[in-house]
């Protein structure tokens, strides 16, 4: 893999730990739900990015919507990827998320962020790694 692709990767790594200190994060800090969101956000954008370029640079696949996270997640998962359609429910509340101005929809999601989805995200991380070895 180029040394862009690998950087994306180490990017995610670290967007997934910092996500994972929010596993234990006092919530009573007004900025713990703010910053997990936000974190998760990024995580979930780093690994549908990094989902793609294994599409397109391992699998030479290149026949679906590039610049589509659903696409890319319908790709990664008919070629054993990912493993969970939760993926699709995991896009859906992360562009919820995008245009909750008063936190109260990150409050709601909080706990399925920092267990579900966290896990499925670790879980793809583990899968791809070989890939950048």
């Amino acid at each position: 893999m180029e040394s862009k692709y690998f950087n994306r990767y180490v990017s995610l790594c670290r967007s997934l730990e910092n996500l994972r200190q929010s596993r234990g994060a006092d919530l009573d800090n007004p900025f713990v739900i703010p910053a997990t969101v936000q974190n998760f956000n990024l995580t979930f954008d780093l690994s549908w990015k990094v989902l793609k370029e294994l599409l397109t640079q391992e699998f030479g696949i290149t026949d679906f919507a590039t610049g589509s996270p659903r696409e890319t997640l319908r790709t990664a998962f008919s070629v054993g990827l990912i493993h969970d359609d939760r993926w699709m429910e995991m896009l859906r509340v992360r562009n919820t998320l995008a245009h909750d101005y008063d936190g109260k929809v990150a409050q709601r999601y909080f706990q399925e962020i920092i267990g579900d989805y966290f896990e499925l995200l670790e879980a793809m991380v583990r899968h791809v790694e070989p890939y950048y070895k």
